[in-house]
């Protein structure tokens, strides 16, 4: 099946990277929001990136206003009704995408696929608020969208092969390198990532280094471009922890276990770079 209109759910800083990588592809799309202010927010997101882009060389002035032109922003859910493919991007609270993709089921077309931008959520777990298991699938992208080179693409025991080889196509038109995955929390990247987010914070926690020497040690050790508490800050605390208390349930295994420090963090409203302090101050 060839995706030429896709919907995005939210158009905060995932879902408007997102709606951006696919207009800028060449699809029409439509973005849904809660409310007119939300909508007018993310339209106005989607603007400013595409200005940096510009301002950067990256665009032409007339590529970037063809792609805006191909993307609106609604808040009546019944735009999505003629979606050839249509992403989930809402809070990572479970059951609020599962109530989504139940409506998104009874308004999107019968071939429609449904995807979900979840970080970890099981996507079986969504897939089952639908009539339609084998049209659902993860589309995990990566912050910030438009510069992250890598999807995780999550196929459930009931995805299609087709599904998965019409997604993984589009996918790539967008300019991405996919990986598979299969339907367990936390996917690829997450399950090996946050382990090491949440040693490092263990780490801090009894003293052994401070988060800046812990951050040089492995931005200049180990070549990252962003030491463990760094990228915490950037995920947001709040994030991290909800990640970790999912990958916890489902493999019940110590190393996902969120530090005490992390949780008193999250509980103190420290939630790293969205609220100007966390493990450093911005």
């Amino acid at each position: 099946m060839a995706i030429e209109r896709v919907g995005v759910i939210g158009g905060g800083l995932m879902g408007s990277g997102i709606a951006e990588v696919c207009a800028r592809a060449g699809s029409d799309v439509v973005v849904h929001e809660i409310d007119a202010g939300a909508a007018e927010a993310a339209l106005a997101r989607i603007e400013a990136s595409l200005g940096k882009a510009v301002d950067r060389g990256k665009l032409e002035v007339r590529e970037r206003d063809e792609i805006f032109g191909r993307i609106s922003v609604a808040t009546d859910l019944d735009r999505q009704s003629d979606r050839d493919l249509i992403i989930e991007a809402a809070t990572e609270n479970e059951e609020l995408k599962q109530a989504i993709f139940g409506d998104l089921d009874r308004i999107a077309p019968e071939g429609a696929i449904l995807a979900s931008n979840t970080s970890s959520i099981p996507l079986t777990r969504l897939a089952a608020a639908t009539s339609r298991p084998g049209r659902v699938v993860g589309l995990h992208f990566f912050n910030p969208v438009p510069v992250m080179a890598l999807v995780e693409l999550v196929t459930t025991v009931k995805t299609a092969d087709e599904t998965t080889r019409d997604v993984r196509v589009y996918a790539e038109t967008l300019g991405k390198t996919v990986i598979l995955a299969k339907d367990r929390a936390g996917f690829v990247v997450n399950m090996l990532l946050v382990p090491y987010m949440l040693s490092a914070i263990r780490m801090f926690e009894a003293g052994v280094a401070s988060a800046e020497d812990i951050d040089t040690g492995m931005r200049l050790g180990a070549n990252h471009p962003m030491g463990p508490l760094e990228l915490t800050d950037f995920v947001g605390l709040d994030t991290t922890k909800f990640v970790a208390d999912v990958l916890f349930d489902e493999f019940k295994e110590p190393l996902y276990a969120s530090p005490p420090l992390l949780t008193r963090m999250v509980e103190a409203g420290l939630h790293g770079r969205k609220t100007g302090e966390g493990f450093y101050k911005y």
